[in-house]
């Protein structure tokens, strides 16, 4: 190679991506710029032609490795300009080595074990090719009744921001150009976890003040850690659906934000907007698309049927197309794809790995949350058992403990629960095991009987119960989210007995308990747990590792109390349990009065089965001497609220200490406890450690009645503790004047 070739080169590296980008851009003709806006599913005879015409910019679900490389090379060698292809895939929570559902691993609230899932992740669906994937889903939910809620991070957005932006670090890596990092998407932007009825697809009203100050924050945090895409929701947000809310997308996004890469629609939801009745027919829906600032369009390939009419008739502006495709193209360059596009699996880390499969099993441990543990039944002790009985159609399933949206992973790579008991205890006590039912929907009795026989003749019973995989995730919404099937019967069979029975439920979503709570001696709440389920929860079963899981969710009682969260407004008339009355303690023939005058269901109270945050463990732990560095602190300045943490309990173990905040008055009403820091700590029996947290008033901040983003001077309350219903509290206030602060 010449000198001059070399400096050629080497000038053309140093170039930006974007530089590169808009040079590219003003190489391509109309068809080619509308074919990098152009989404398409794997699979099909045409693609090769279409991606050889420039047609083509992105495609879907394909994963087979020398397919892959076939269609890029046929991008490289064969297309007029040599553009390589955007390789999608939903990689939600594990690619083959499956992690716990992303609600699962929200309930681990451990950043570390989150990026180093979604990193592991990415290497094996770089592995196969891939090179973007739709996660995180960071949709602030709190309607557990809604499918998709498996996919979410929780109801509260520090926590959803929290761990939404370490999944960015873990897909993208510390480089986009890394060989086993691969682009990130946040989505749904915005609002869809709010849809009404928790029904997919269904309508969300947010009033913009709440939309901020909830919604839309973990997409902020998913940003600010260098996001590389966005994807707008199903669903419409105050009328106007997200695929063609320029609101969202050009206002929020690029003008308030400046995010500079580019959004893709959900699959086929431009074509939906006229089924919203929003648009008039699909002509329409494109040109509200585009100007909403939708870049690249998944799926139906309507963009390639309408823009070039619409750009001839000055409906879409040229130049707004050109800079959609310039985000487009600079994230091909920033991914390296333009220098080498192909994948050669020799060259990753082997899927499914012992180091994968390991650090699988250590997610799914710290996800478990231990909701009782009467008496101390757990953990199990090998010496002082002779026997356990093992119930349940989840206790023995590969396929249904990976959990929802799963497009990848493989059964067979699974470690059950009932295998990892037996390679557990080994020969030291005997294990009998018993479906019980086919499925978790099932509503015979079949199974019954040799269920109740073997908890009779054993010491102890395991029961794994809880949704198939298929009862949530999307359009897997219901309606009453009790235990499904015959399950409480058989839970109310094998309880009378009279043998202690540990309950583990496997789940998508929080499900209604109270039925069965006060059943069982103990619960501990795996969701989905994934490839390293069974290990992970035998482990915790038997006192190998003690519970440390936290709801990222509230519980509710019924349904009925649905949305119910932490972080609720404390309205006029708050409730107390002072002001309550059960409707069954209701008189005959009762006068007419408002029974206590305060906000709680007759039939529910006011409180939920489980708070978010909450979650046991088998050493006890105490919290005291809450103190603040300053009664006051000037705007701008940091406060260190303190505590001292203790084990008094008799094992080692992790507890999640949990600061909370509540700003008193505000130019709008502010929830009673958010929470605004966590800190993961183990202690041994008997010792003790101060935690402090370090707080800036700016992290106090939030959407005042103009919408702009403030921190006021006012009197703050603050906790920690172990849960969002901590008590150990103090106060300190903060201050217009620097003068006036300690």
């Amino acid at each position: 190679m010449s000198q001059h070739s070399c400096m050629s080169q080497d000038n053309e590296q140093a170039k930006s991506a974007e530089e590169r980008a808009w040079e590219l851009v003003s190489q391509m003709s109309l068809a080619e710029k509308i074919g990098q806006m152009t989404q398409v599913n794997g699979g099909s005879h045409e693609l090769h032609q279409a991606i050889r015409e420039g047609l083509v910019g992105s495609v879907l679900n394909e994963v087979n490795v020398e397919e892959v490389n076939e269609l890029q090379r046929v991008a490289m060698l064969e297309s007029r300009l040599g553009i390589p292809l955007l390789i999608g895939r939903d990689v939600i929570h594990g690619f083959k080595t499956i992690f716990p559902i992303p609600l699962g691993q929200a309930a681990s609230w451990d950043i570390d074990a989150v990026e180093r899932g979604a990193a592991i992740a990415a290497a094996e669906a770089a592995s196969s090719g891939i090179n973007w994937t739709f996660a995180p889903m960071i949709d602030i939910t709190r309607d557990p009744r809604w499918g998709r809620i498996a996919e979410s991070l929780g109801e509260d957005p520090y926590l959803c921001g929290v761990l939404g932006a370490a999944m960015v670090r873990g897909f993208q890596g510390d480089r986009l150009s890394n060989r086993e990092s691969i682009a990130a998407c946040a989505k749904h932007f915005a609002g869809y976890g709010a849809v009404e009825g928790g029904l997919d697809y269904n309508t969300a009203n947010i009033p913009e003040n709440e939309l901020r100050n909830v919604y839309l924050r973990p997409f902020k945090d998913a940003l600010d850690a260098g996001v590389a895409t966005f994807m707008s929701s199903f669903s419409d947000l105050n009328g106007v659906p997200a695929a063609g809310n320029g609101f969202l997308f050009k206002e929020v996004l690029r003008e308030e934000w400046d995010f500079n890469g580019f959004v893709v629609s959900d699959w086929d939801a431009i074509r939906e907007l006229t089924v919203h009745g929003f648009t008039a027919n699909d002509r329409d829906a494109v040109r509200e698309a585009v100007n909403a600032g939708i870049d690249m369009e998944m799926a139906s390939g309507l963009y390639r049927e309408y823009l070039p009419e619409l750009i001839a008739q000055d409906y879409v502006d040229e130049q707004q197309i050109d800079n959609m495709v310039c985000h487009i193209l600079k994230l091909k360059f920033q991914l390296g794809l333009f220098d080498n596009p192909y994948t050669d699996p020799g060259r990753f880390p082997r899927c499914v790995n012992e180091e994968h499969l390991q650090a699988a099993r250590a997610a799914a441990m710290r996800s478990c949350v231990l909701l009782k543990n009467d008496q101390a039944t757990l953990p199990l002790s090998k010496e002082q058992l002779d026997s356990v009985a093992v119930i349940g159609p989840l206790a023995d399933d590969g396929y249904e403990q990976l959990g929802t949206w799963v497009f990848d992973g493989e059964s067979h790579h699974s470690h059950t629960c009932l295998q990892a008991i037996h390679e557990l205890v080994g020969e030291d006590l005997e294990v009998r095991w018993a479906r019980g039912m086919e499925t978790s929907r099932c509503r015979n009795h079949d199974g019954f009987h040799e269920a109740v026989q073997i908890a009779e003749e054993s010491d102890v019973v395991l029961m794994f119960m809880g949704e198939e995989s298929i009862l949530s995730g999307e359009a897997h919404c219901r309606a009453e989210i009790d235990l499904p099937g015959n399950q409480e019967q058989l839970i109310d069979a094998i309880a009378a007995t009279g043998t202690p029975v540990v309950l583990v439920i496997m789940a998508g979503r929080p499900l209604t308990l109270q039925n069965v709570a006060d059943k069982v001696s103990a619960l501990l709440y795996a969701w989905h747990p994934g490839t390293m389920g069974g290990p992970a929860i035998a482990d915790l079963l038997f006192g190998i590792e003690s519970p440390s899981g936290k709801l990222p969710v509230t519980f509710p009682r019924l349904v009925g109390q649905i949305p119910i969260y932490y972080s609720r407004k404390n309205t006029g008339r708050p409730a107390s349990h002072d002001s309550i009355t059960h409707i069954d303690d209701i008189d005959g023939k009762a006068a007419q009065t408002s029974l206590g005058m305060s906000a709680f269901h007759l039939d529910a109270g006011f409180t939920p089965l489980f708070p978010f945050g909450y979650g046991l463990s088998y050493a006890r732990f105490e919290y005291r001497d809450i103190e603040t560095s300053a009664t006051h602190i000037a705007l701008g300045d940091n406060i260190d609220i303190t505590a001292t943490l203790h084990n008094t309990g008799d094992c080692t173990a992790e507890e999640i200490v949990q600061l909370y905040v509540r700003d008193l008055v505000g130019d709008v009403t502010r929830p009673v406890k958010e929470l605004k820091g966590f800190r993961r700590i183990r202690l041994k029996p008997g010792e003790s450690k101060r935690v402090s947290f370090n707080l800036h008033t700016d992290e106090l901040a939030f959407y005042n009645r103009k919408m702009s983003l403030v921190t006021e001077p006012g009197l703050f309350h603050a906790w920690i503790g172990g849960s969002s219903e901590t008590e150990l509290g103090t106060e300190f206030e903060i201050v217009a004047s620097p003068q006036v602060a300690d």
